[in-house]
């Protein structure tokens, strides 16, 4: 069970779970910029889409607008003849200034008519310029969106097999980590720059913001004792020997060392 493990075993389980998940983003970090990509190109299309929509709607309207005043135009020019009909059988000025009046009335709903169809068929045009660019514009986003769909899809058909046995390596060691530090560890890692929720003290430095870590702190962290975090960046600590990095470390200095003596020897 994880809540019986030791402090020393929940560290190492945290560590190798921390090499893990950093080895699953860098399988990811191979799709660099591509998922954003993908994603700002379906949403582009999608806006595309929607003002095609709106554009034909617009049309339609300005459409039924031009056919809805030629008939207002047909009903003014019918009064206009059946007043001027009138005309001809006016029994005084009174019926004629009436009439007349009409019939200026009916012209100048015709003009204002004819003005407005003039207005709507300008605007149809552009409309029909708009609707041309903007599904030239889909043409161009789909092929865009196809490519990139593809450069991924291959991407991560490289990597799927690999990512899915350390998702699964991953799962199998947060089982064995107690739930709330587990959770404590993703926060941690969750709001880290690198990802790092755990790491190791190098050269009497934190691992993650490098800050000098003192002496006796150091010290309990050596001893497995207890869980720590830095106080700077707040990622828990473990020492190399734990990590499993102490023996490289002792060598390249050992290297360091031959070397020094070598050259030493030389002069």
């Amino acid at each position: 069970m994880a809540t019986e493990l030791s402090v020393e075993e929940k560290l190492k389980a945290l560590y190798h779970l921390q090499l893990t998940l950093s080895s699953i983003d860098e399988k990811r970090a191979l799709r660099g910029e591509l998922p954003l990509e993908v994603q700002d190109l379906e949403d582009e299309l999608e806006g595309l889409h929607t003002r095609v929509e709106k554009i034909e709607s617009d049309t339609k309207e300005l459409q039924a607008a031009v056919t809805k005043r030629k008939g207002e135009i047909a009903q003014a020019e019918a009064s206009i003849a059946r007043y001027n009909a009138q005309l001809q059988e006016v029994k005084n000025n009174r019926e004629y200034d009436t009439l007349t009046k009409e019939i200026e009335f009916q012209s100048l709903e015709v003009e204002l008519c004819n003005k407005k169809i003039r207005e709507a068929i300008v605007k149809t045009d552009e409309k029909a310029k708009e609707l041309e660019r903007t599904r030239d514009m889909i043409v161009d986003r789909e092929q865009a969106l196809y490519e990139k769909r593809t450069e991924l899809e291959e991407i991560m058909q490289e990597t799927r097999d690999e990512e899915e046995k350390l998702k699964a390596k991953a799962r199998e060691l947060e089982s064995k980590i107690e739930p709330r530090l587990l959770s404590s560890f993703k926060r941690i890692r969750k709001n880290a720059r690198n990802g790092l929720g755990i790491t190791v003290v190098q050269r009497d430095a934190c691992g993650g913001c490098f800050n000098k870590i003192p002496p006796q702190r150091q010290l309990d962290i050596k001893m497995h004792k207890k869980i720590i975090v830095c106080e700077y960046c707040g990622r828990i600590m473990v020492d190399p020997d734990l990590a499993g990095i102490k023996v490289a470390v002792e060598e390249k200095g050992k290297r360091k060392r031959a070397t020094k003596k070598k050259k030493d020897e030389e002069e």
